[in-house]
């Protein structure tokens, strides 16, 4: 192995990579503008809840149930209407969450001590956002009932009772961002690798400068080192940047080992390294380079966990996500920022880490041949 001849060839490639101005914005901006979208706008925490308000009641009772509700800082009763038609359309338009439609015989129910019903329309087209909103919603309609009892029966009754003292582990405050931001953090590390080393070896065969790596004594596996060394260099360094900037702009937790962090990346790297050699090898232009690496994004993305749950997918979907070396990196990463374990606990996706990078970087080697065909 000759490192001088890696050496210049991982120095060409860094001045025809910084050479070409539409580079520039992918390699700088995109990582930020994607840990920005991800940690402000992908988020399922919910800070208001709008509601439409129909009271046919108008009574004192009626009158504490819009007390409760607007004394809770999480809804905002932005429309008092007279008719149930109003009130659907607006459900309907999308400008309220919640309606809510008291009756008429609301305060007779309750002073004969039987059950009054008050009507909850929610809006389902996000359904879990929707039940959150709804169990806001139980929640308050809890206290009133206990609050009518007292009122009812002004009469001092204990009683045993069990009581849940809820805890949340790992991410208290139950932030969205904690869990996204690790996820963009491998997501910007695949893309980037994907991306540039998908046309690494197709840009030779475009440009014309093929000819000239094929007639120098280099060896293939040196041709693939030189070729592969940069990408890693710069997806570690934007891997680097957005970590700081997670870290110290959302205040993303680090409970766990950063060099168990750093060695989980790498061997992610060895196997999107890989899989954009192969497409490389495969590809007869950059266009259809570049279409098969979003071809692969998706579905690797998709069946991640990184949004939806794995154990929610079907079964025979469940078995090809252990084929998707983004679904280990996720546990590992999270694993890491918000539990704070250790290899003891995090070894099998360090294994099927290995397992696969080994393989697919053997068979983009395998694959890789030092001629034009």
């Amino acid at each position: 192995m000759n490192f001088l001849r890696i050496r210049e060839l991982v120095r060409k490639e860094f001045i025809q990579l910084f050479r070409d101005k539409r580079n520039r914005p992918i390699l700088i901006m995109a990582p930020l503008i994607q840990i920005l979208i991800f940690g402000y706008v992908v988020n399922f925490d919910i800070t208001s809840i709008r509601v439409a308000l129909l009271n046919l009641s108008r009574t004192v009772e009626s009158r504490t149930i819009v007390d409760a509700f607007s004394a809770n800082h999480m809804f905002q009763i932005i429309n008092v209407v007279n008719d149930p038609k109003e009130m659907e359309d607006l459900l309907l338009r999308g400008k309220v969450d919640i309606g809510i439609k008291i009756g008429p015989d609301l305060s007779r129910k309750i002073r004969r001590g039987e059950t009054a019903e008050i009507q909850i329309l929610a809006d389902g087209t996000v359904s879990n956002m929707t039940a959150i909103r709804v169990s806001y919603v139980m929640t308050v309609m809890e206290r009133l009932n206990r609050q009518f009892l007292r009122d009812l029966y002004p009469v001092q009754m204990t009683y045993g009772r069990i009581d849940g003292r809820l805890r949340t582990w790992y991410n208290p405050n139950l932030y969205s961002r904690h869990f996204f931001v690790p996820g963009i953090v491998a997501f910007i590390v695949m893309l980037i690798s994907l991306l540039f080393t998908s046309m690494a070896v197709i840009k030779e065969k475009e440009g014309g400068t093929m000819e000239q790596l094929i007639v120098t004594p280099m060896k293939p596996y040196e041709l693939i080192m030189g070729k592969t060394i940069p990408y890693i260099i710069i997806s570690l360094i934007q891997m680097i940047c957005v970590l700081v900037f997670a870290v110290y702009w959302f205040e993303l937790p680090i409970r766990g080992s950063l060099p168990l962090f750093f060695l989980a990346i790498c061997l992610f790297l060895i196997s999107t390294m890989g899989i954009g050699l192969f497409i490389s090898t495969i590809s007869a232009t950059q266009q259809q380079a570049m279409m098969t690496t979003f071809f692969f994004i998706q579905p690797s993305f998709l069946l991640s966990g990184f949004v939806f749950p794995i154990a929610n997918m079907p079964v025979v979907v469940q078995w090809l996500t252990y084929l998707n070396p983004f679904r280990y990196i996720l546990v590992i990463i999270r694993g890491i920022f918000l539990k704070g374990v250790g290899m003891h606990v995090l070894w099998p996706q360090y294994v099927a880490l290995t397992i696969l990078g080994l393989a697919v970087f053997t068979a983009a080697v395998l694959r890789f041949h030092k001629r034009l065909d």
